[in-house]
């Protein structure tokens, strides 16, 4: 039987643990290269800070290439305010748009052509209770750029990144994954409107990416490629711009954000943990969830059915072999 909602629901707790990680234990990263989606805002932005600041050459896989080069230069000033001793920051352009499988390949077939290890992927980006929509290949955009995105993008890289091992894959997830209705994920019915909300649809996306990371941690098992989920905490970032609730509530969300929330800098400590501590390779930590600030506990009972997981990666391939070009 399904755990209780009450009892296994990460939000409450992650103001109950302690802090396991700080941007002081982060080791050099100097030699290390790191791929982190939709690094010009937000978690993806402190990661990207985090990573760079330690010496790492941080791509920034962005769909928007004005932002990026803004976030770039920005971040420049920032690395060099808090870590004085640290060489020039070293931070690349790469463009990604999720929403489009075709364009996801492209994005990794133009990092390939570089010639370039690949150490470290960080899933960060990903969009959040958004009015329904369909995505560039007529799938539920959250759905679609939440997981369809990130599945194809690390799929087409993820020789490189075995080639490059040690190594690691971070995705992002929430502990809104716990949410989704009986039977996890509405495979025959994912592209109807009227049969989820945005909320729904939301939580199956994030259960999407955690069904996914494990079953890629799985395959992966005799390799040091390291995949590992976060839930990153209510963070106050830019997802209220998305205005998917009208502005009265936007407003409220934003009220709250200001009490509650963790700024990015310290919501990333969790996803920075997962992509840095020695910890990883050292205790061999693979496919497992991660609450703020680097405490491990299970995901839903959904997260751990290893034949949801396995059904999801089929039905996901043949969404892929069905839109994205050979």
């Amino acid at each position: 039987m399904l755990e209780s909602s009450i009892t296994q629901c990460a939000f409450w707790k992650t103001y109950f643990t302690p802090r396991r990680y700080s941007y002081d234990k982060i080791p050099d990263q100097t030699g290390k290269i790191a791929i982190v989606t939709g690094a010009n805002t937000g978690l993806g932005y402190a990661t990207m800070v985090g990573l760079a600041g330690h010496g790492a050459l941080v791509f920034l896989a962005c769909r928007s290439k004005d932002r990026a080069l803004a976030a770039i230069e920005r971040a420049k000033i920032e690395i060099k305010e808090k870590y004085p001793q640290a060489a020039d920051p070293k931070l690349e352009f790469l463009e990604l748009d999720l929403n489009d499988m075709n364009k996801c390949k492209q994005a990794a077939k133009e990092f390939l052509g570089k010639g370039l290890p690949l150490h470290l992927l960080v899933n960060n980006s990903g969009i959040i209770m958004t009015p329904f929509a369909l995505s560039a290949d007529g799938i539920e955009q959250q759905f679609a750029v939440n997981h369809m995105g990130h599945f194809v993008f690390t799929m087409a890289l993820l020789d490189r990144i075995k080639e490059s091992q040690p190594s690691r894959i971070v995705v992002l997830s929430s502990f809104a994954h716990e949410g989704p209705t009986k039977g996890g994920i509405d495979f025959d019915t994912l592209n109807e409107e009227k049969k989820s909300d945005t909320v729904t649809r939301y939580g199956r996306s994030k259960l999407a990416n955690v069904l996914f990371a494990k079953a890629l941690a799985r395959r992966l098992a005799e390799t040091q490629v390291y995949v590992n989920i976060v839930h990153p905490g209510y963070v106050a970032t830019e997802w209220a711009r998305q205005d998917s609730f009208g502005t009265f509530m936007t407003k409220i969300f934003e009220k709250l954000s200001k009490v509650v929330a963790m700024t990015p800098e310290i919501g990333a400590l969790t996803q920075l943990y997962v992509a840095t501590s020695p910890e990883i390779v050292n205790k061999n930590i693979r496919g497992r969830y991660f609450i703020p600030i680097a405490n491990e506990i299970q995901t839903s009972a959904y997260g751990q059915d290893e034949q949801l997981q396995e059904k999801l990666w089929s039905f996901t391939e043949k969404l892929v072999r069905e839109n994205v070009r050979a």
